[in-house]
């Protein structure tokens, strides 16, 4: 007997088992399927919770302030200086004109804030360099480099005024923190919410093998061989993750049109992750979630496949 025979064979056994188990078989797959769309809750949580946190790092910032009477070339050799460093995603500067421009847009409700600036008569503000890091983890580094040079009181660093890094850092530790446990709760979710996965899929695939016990039985006696006794089984578990994987994409599409609020973000969260949009991640990555899901689920059904049958094999 050929390979592709055996495979033909294999193959149409399981499809059979599939369609005559019709219990079973949608029992199996409203297990896979609450699986999927648990999984698919963690993926856009965890996409929701990056967005979020994106949108944090990026209004994070170590702001230089120069003193009114700085140079120009003295802000510049402190850029340049700040641009050799590793740790340096992006610079930007502010000029003493700007800051002024900004200052009276910010009060221009404020009358008295902008008598009192035009009876100075002079521009009060400095010039300033916003620089963001690469990491969160990095600004400490990047401040403590600029407040040694404004310590130094040499060269450019005597035109420093100040460094606002200290004024945040309880924020932007706090928001590293949040990063990093973000990070570790995914990989512990995605871990747990596999293991559950297994055993629960495992005991369900369990019925339809125990109802064909003895039709194991008389094959072990015949002396089929092992993955021929098991593959049609495995089949059935493939064909479950792929009928299980393609429900929830198809359910997919008008729950997260129309109630994003249902997958992904609940009614708390929704106020944290409120410009995340869910259907837009999902119809974006429509491929990435097709690949996730089958992987997953035909992974899923044919292990708790081969792991259900093999107490039954030669016994």
């Amino acid at each position: 007997m050929s390979l592709w025979t055996t495979f033909k064979r294999i193959a149409r056994y399981g499809f059979v088992g599939f369609v005559r188990n019709g219990f079973v078989s949608l029992s199996a797959i409203l297990m896979m399927t609450i699986m999927s769309f648990m999984l698919v809750n963690i993926m856009i949580s965890n996409a929701a919770m990056t967005a979020t946190l994106q949108d944090l790092t990026n209004k994070v910032d170590v702001t230089v302030y120069f003193r009114t009477d700085a140079t120009q070339d003295q802000v510049e050799q402190i850029q340049k200086s700040l641009q050799a460093l590793p740790e340096v995603a992006s610079i930007a500067y502010m000029s003493r004109e700007q800051a002024l421009a900004d200052f009276r847009e910010r009060h221009k409700n404020d009358q008295l804030t902008i008598q009192a600036l035009d009876e100075l008569g002079t521009n009060p503000l400095g010039a300033s360099i916003e620089v963001r890091a690469k990491q969160t983890s990095q600004y400490e580094g990047i401040a403590k480099y600029l407040q040694a040079q404004q310590d130094s009181q040499a060269g450019a660093g005597a035109a420093i005024d100040k460094v606002n890094f200290y004024q945040n850092k309880t924020a932007i530790d706090r928001l590293t923190k949040i990063i990093d446990t973000s990070e570790k709760n995914g990989i512990a979710k995605t871990v747990f919410l596999a293991i559950c996965a297994l055993l629960i899929v495992l005991n369900t695939i369990r019925l339809a093998i125990y109802t064909a016990r003895d039709e194991i039985g008389v094959m072990n006696l015949v002396g089929a061989g092992r993955w021929y006794v098991r593959g049609p089984f495995m089949v059935a578990g493939v064909l479950y993750g792929i009928v299980s994987s393609v429900v929830v994409l198809i359910l997919l599409y008008p729950i997260l049109l129309y109630h994003p609020v249902l997958i992904g973000l609940d009614p708390t969260t929704e106020l944290l992750f409120g410009s995340f949009n869910s259907f837009a991640y999902f119809t974006g990555n429509f491929l990435l979630f097709f690949g996730v899901l089958m992987s997953t689920s035909i992974a899923l059904g044919a292990l708790s496949s081969y792991l259900a049958v093999r107490r039954y094999l030669n016994s």
